[in-house]
């Protein structure tokens, strides 16, 4: 597999909505229910796109509040890319460019499960968070 890396790189929502679906285990939402493409043009700080060819294989957000803090959020590799260190690449390209426009801080949380990878692979350093969930 010969993965190219691109920050801001362009994607569809119907392949960003299908990657989603499977990296998240939940189903395909349409382009009219999330749209990716809107919601990183108005919100992010940018994106990093994968692609195997012209497959999208991986895909990593990072929003910012517009002055020195960024957030990776929604960190995502397609199952059959999984432990080619695809991720981690994500997460670099995303920390380079994050640490390019200025920010000086970049915040993740995670389930558990992902803990040596964000901590051992990637290298952020474990903080305490806190959380509210506003839906039950």
């Amino acid at each position: 597999m010969s993965v190219s890396y691109e920050w801001r790189g362009q994607f569809s929502n119907s392949e960003l909505n299908a990657l989603h679906a499977e990296a998240f285990d939940t189903r395909v939402f349409s382009d009219h229910e999330w749209n990716w493409v809107s919601q990183t043009s108005a919100h992010s700080l940018g994106w990093v796109v994968a692609r195997d060819s012209e497959t999208l294989v991986g895909f990593v957000n990072v929003i910012t509040d517009g002055s020195v803090h960024a957030w990776i959020q929604d960190t995502m590799v397609l199952k059959t890319a999984r432990g080619l260190g695809i991720g981690q690449q994500l997460v670099t390209h995303a920390t380079t460019n994050a640490r390019n426009a200025g920010c000086e801080w970049l915040h993740v949380d995670f389930d558990d499960e992902h803990k040596d990878f964000y901590f051992k692979a990637c290298g952020f350093t474990p903080t305490n968070a806190g959380l509210i969930a506003l839906r039950e």
